[in-house]
């Protein structure tokens, strides 16, 4: 009993952190809106633009579709992240992170994508916030003491140790949307109410914001996105839809920009269906969680 006690306090202990950051800012995401530009990928191959052909050759070669990421869903992280590759602000472009609320909690429902080598590394758990929902995550804020998740895209930050142990700073550059994460002390950390058993019993632990992963599986995945790479965070949310400028976005994408590349990049990887995963951490929940 006591053990429980403690771990339900666990679990609404605020994401504190105690190192100093420089936050990045987000006055730059200002940007005209192209209206025309495509939010989804259409249901047919006639007229699709450069840029849907590109995303959807890149969802198929990884195989996300086998890891329960939507193409939409992927669509909208994609697009984001060429914009902040646009403007210069991922020191680590070969990675892609996409928490999905719009899956249950119970659902294995962050994705950490290596794109240059097409595959995920990381395929696990991720808490919203106590107010978002319960099973499902439904409503968001971007106001200090909600306990409620934000949306939009995030540039990490850096790693340090502490009241919830080896976590990670984050970065939101959507103003309005996510901009108050970093002092809201939004961060990503591991935790013990995160795990398959309480997946398994519909029972997943909330925070008060953060995206918190299962205990002992913080360290590699931090390590590994820290220091400015993307992270996309999603639910079908209406407000966000129409206030997000960078998901209405009118820019020219990087990958995109030079002659032959396309072509280039649409040629298939050497990978497999089951290559997937290959090479990638075990990600069973720690025994202690």
């Amino acid at each position: 009993m006591k053990k429980f006690l403690f771990l339900s306090v666990v679990g609404l202990v605020m994401c504190a952190f105690t190192t100093p950051m420089t936050k990045i800012s987000s006055a730059n995401i200002v940007h005209p809106v192209d209206k025309d530009f495509p939010s989804l990928l259409p249901n047919k191959p006639v007229g699709q633009t450069m840029a849907n052909k590109y995303v959807d050759s890149v969802y198929n070669r990884i195989n996300l579709a086998n890891v329960g990421l939507k193409k939409e869903v992927f669509f909208k992280a994609f697009k984001g992240y060429q914009y902040l590759e646009s403007k210069g602000m991922l020191d680590k472009p070969d990675l892609l992170t996409i928490v999905d609320y719009s899956q249950s909690s119970s659902q294995k429902r962050l994705y950490v994508i290596d794109l240059k080598a097409g595959k995920v590394l990381f395929n696990t758990y991720v808490s919203h916030g106590k107010r978002s929902g319960g099973e499902y995550a439904t409503s968001f804020s971007n106001v200090e003491d909600s306990h409620k998740s934000s949306l939009g895209f995030i540039v990490t930050g850096k790693s340090y140790s502490g009241g919830s142990g080896y976590s990670m700073h984050l970065n939101g550059v959507e103003p309005g949307i996510n901009d108050n994460v970093y002092s809201r002390y939004i961060v990503m950390h591991g935790s013990h109410y995160v795990n398959a058993r309480r997946a398994d019993e519909n029972e997943t632990g909330r925070s008060f914001g953060c995206p918190a992963v299962p205990y002992g599986q913080q360290y590699a995945i931090i390590n590994k996105i820290k220091e400015g790479s993307c992270l996309f965070i999603w639910a079908p949310d209406n407000h966000y839809q129409v206030s997000s400028r960078i998901l209405n976005a009118a820019f020219q994408w990087p990958v995109l920009k030079k002659d032959g590349k396309f072509k280039e990049l649409l040629a298939p990887l050497n990978n497999t269906a089951s290559s997937v995963l290959d090479g990638a951490p075990d990600l069973n929940d720690n025994k202690n969680s």
